[in-house]
């Protein structure tokens, strides 16, 4: 699905109804071996009229279990209609966003970010295991500081360990000659394997990374690797204004990809995204799960169908374009109000191709960062910044306001 169509609404309900009509209905039929049924008719109102021409509200209520992976081998047959739409959505993903060749991936509408990074850890450490019989003590991740505290979930979880690289302060690039010296040590420690984890878009400071920063050195030394790409919170926005794109399927050495549909996507939370290459996802089936129908390859196990119903109706009520113009929209604002700290002589970090602007602490009193819900980079301790994220929700009148207010502390008339 290269070409990424955008639906109106009574296109979109007409499939989503027709996907519920091949799911099975557990208000009109009477399965008896599963351990589930429609939302319970005492909370939920199954009969609602608003419910025909609300589609994800439907979905909710038809309550369908997308357990399992639905881009490689068979699925659950009770839930095959709303399947095909997740099936959908992660090809309009894969393909029309991240570059991945036809049927070229796998993947699955995660609980989110966490889970999809989780899941790309795992899959990548069941990989070195199995293909070159390493021990984990053997594998090890590598990451910047900047990275999401998924990555030391995970390391904890699966009992791996991580090289945390440092970063220039002010660019939030890696040190890549301290990395070299960092990798190397750890290869003399017995470290063979490893999961290297890319940021397209760091939660703090948008920042993106050069995986040829990471891959050159590994490559130069010869250590195997497996590239992971965590998009979670860039993948909605830098593939549309960045003009050159390494953290995509396009480049070989990339492997998986992580992306958050409820963040930029504005769908409901629990709806990440795990994306991969063919021939990877089957290193963490679950043998066990011996009564699902089809192969449990996901960490998440029974999951909501109706978020990958979300998902896939914000995309085509955009399509490409339309999305394309949205995100434009954000990235305006944000040179807007990148344009006025400059003027002010704030310090403060912009990757160009991002939404998130991070302003140096020392520039705006916490009296100020708590009127406007301004994020910090520590809760506790001595907090180096505080980030500003332009959402769809924050106008220019806004960002305004802020600036009114910094102009007023820094003793500038407005």
């Amino acid at each position: 699905m290269k070409n990424w169509k955008k639906l109106n609404h009574a296109e979109q309900v007409a499939r989503v109804n027709r996907a519920l009509l091949e799911n099975i209905n557990f208000s009109i039929d009477a399965p008896l071996g599963y351990p589930a049924s429609k939302l319970d008719g005492r909370v939920f109102y199954d009969d609602a009229p608003f419910l025909k021409d609300a589609p994800v509200l439907s979905t909710y209520v038809a309550n369908p279990n997308h357990i399992g992976c639905h881009t490689t081998g068979t699925s659950e047959n009770a839930f095959k209609g709303s399947q095909k739409i997740e099936k959908e959505t992660i090809d309009i993903l894969a393909t029309a966003i991240f570059g991945c060749e036809q049927d070229g991936y796998d993947g699955y509408i995660a609980t989110g970010g966490t889970e999809a990074n989780l899941q790309a850890l795992w899959m990548f450490r069941n990989y070195f295991m199995k293909s070159f019989g390493a021990q984990p003590a053997e594998i090890a991740i590598i990451a910047s500081e900047d990275t999401h505290y998924s990555i030391a979930k995970g390391s904890n979880l699966l009992l791996i360990d991580w090289l945390n690289v440092k970063v220039d302060f002010e660019s939030r690039q890696i040190d890549v000659v301290a990395f070299e010296k960092q990798l190397l040590e750890a290869a003399q420690l017995g470290k063979k394997y490893f999961i290297v984890v890319c940021n397209m878009g760091t939660t703090m400071f948008g920042s993106v990374d050069n995986p040829g920063d990471y891959t050159s050195i590994l490559e130069k030394h010869q250590l195997a690797y497996k590239l992971h790409v965590d998009a979670a919170y860039g993948g909605f926005v830098y593939p549309f204004l960045a003009k050159e794109n390494l953290l995509d399927f396009k480049n070989p050495a990339v492997s998986s990809i992580t992306v958050d549909a409820h963040k930029m996507l504005q769908a409901p939370y629990g709806s990440g995204v795990f994306l991969c290459r063919k021939d990877l996802i089957e290193n963490v089936l679950t043998k066990e799960a011996e009564y699902v129908e089809g192969m449990d390859l996901t960490l998440s196990g029974s999951r909501s169908g109706a978020n990958a119903v979300a998902v896939w109706m914000i995309l085509v009520t955009y399509g490409e374009n339309g999305w394309f113009e949205k995100v434009k929209v954000l990235q305006m604002r944000t040179d807007w109000l990148c344009q006025q700290l400059t003027a002010l002589n704030i310090d403060y970090f912009r990757e160009p191709n991002m939404n998130i602007v991070t302003i140096k602490s020392s520039f705006i009193p916490e009296s100020i960062a708590h009127q406007f819900d301004l994020v910090p980079q520590k809760h506790t301790g001595k907090n180096d910044w505080y980030k500003i994220v332009v959402m769809d929700h924050v106008e220019i009148d806004q960002l305004k306001k802020l600036l009114d207010q910094l102009k007023e502390f820094m003793g500038i008339l407005a």
